[in-house]
């Protein structure tokens, strides 16, 4: 049970940090495809767009916390299990941050 929590995390914290990426396109892409008749006229040319991807800081701690299990009886007592804890800064807000270290120095 506590392994399946840890993998629920993991992959929570791996699809936040797909959807929070910052991307800016860097570069136009171009194809020029070539052109046959009975023989080749123009030369193929492709180029492909260029991307700047700039990925989410994702924090993931444990900590303890208490919680209800419930025992084989008809009652529950309270136990401290350490849970995972996921922290994700998005990649524009990483930038600003660092932006306020910087001008604090």
């Amino acid at each position: 049970m506590r392994k399946t929590a840890f993998v629920l995390a993991g992959i929570t914290a791996a699809s936040f940090a797909l959807v929070g990426c910052d991307v800016q396109k860097t570069q136009e892409g171009n194809v020029t495809a070539p052109k046959f008749e009975v023989s080749k006229t123009q030369e193929g040319n492709v180029t492909l767009p260029k991307y700047d991807v700039d990925a989410p800081k994702v924090d993931v701690t444990a900590e303890k916390k208490q919680v209800e299990v419930p025992k084989v009886g008809v009652y529950t007592e309270k136990e401290t299990l350490t849970v995972p804890k996921v922290s994700i800064t998005p990649a524009g807000a990483a930038d600003d941050d660092k932006n306020k270290v910087a001008e604090k120095k």
